[in-house]
């Protein structure tokens, strides 16, 4: 009996603790923790799956509008989506005379407010599995279902999955996803 007792407590307190890491998001992004108390610039500075993505906010000259107050969203391409882009565009878009353009793509991943899994899920489930989303640039990102899991489609009709959800921020969230998106 007690050992009953005490395997049920266990499962319990697994349980408990599941959930609230569940609540916070990842702890860690690329070998980093990632702290709901930094923002979200602060956060993928140390990502080891961001170093490309980092490279490109500051060639943009978006780091101070991304430590803003926000609430954003941003769907986080990793190194590996940006290396999966035709050779060449990466560097292209890091030269300075392509500043606009990359700030293009770049605000096309930003999503204003603070949209964790969970308010997407019902976003798209009251809307029939797909949501667009004004994106900062000011055009929509398309949010749906993949299964129990959600990908992000855009306006050239490429999709992106959403492989790790809810990195808390102080100001958003961010979704690290595996493609970049074009507007």
């Amino acid at each position: 009996m007690k050992l009953k007792l005490l395997t049920a407590s266990l499962f319990a307190a697994a349980l408990y603790t599941g959930a609230a890491v569940a609540d916070h998001g990842p702890t860690t992004v690329g070998g980093a923790s990632m702290l709901p108390e930094r923002n979200i610039i602060e956060n993928a500075v140390n990502s080891g799956d961001h170093k490309t993505l980092v490279a490109a906010v500051q060639a943009a000259e978006l780091v101070d509008v991304l430590q803003g107050e926000g609430p954003f969203t941003v769907f986080a391409p990793t190194d590996e989506a940006f290396a999966a882009l035709p050779e060449g565009t990466v560097e292209t878009l890091l030269k300075p005379e392509n500043k606009a353009q990359l700030q293009t793509v770049l605000t096309y991943h930003v999503v204003p407010g603070n949209m964790n899994r969970d308010a997407l899920w019902e976003e798209i489930m009251e809307n029939d599995g797909t949501v667009a989303f004004k994106t900062v640039q000011g055009e929509y990102l398309t949010v749906a279902r993949n299964g129990n899991n959600l990908m992000v489609m855009d306006a050239q009709g490429n999709s992106a999955n959403i492989t790790v959800v809810d990195v808390a921020q102080s100001n958003g969230v961010i979704h690290v996803i595996d493609s970049v998106l074009m507007p």
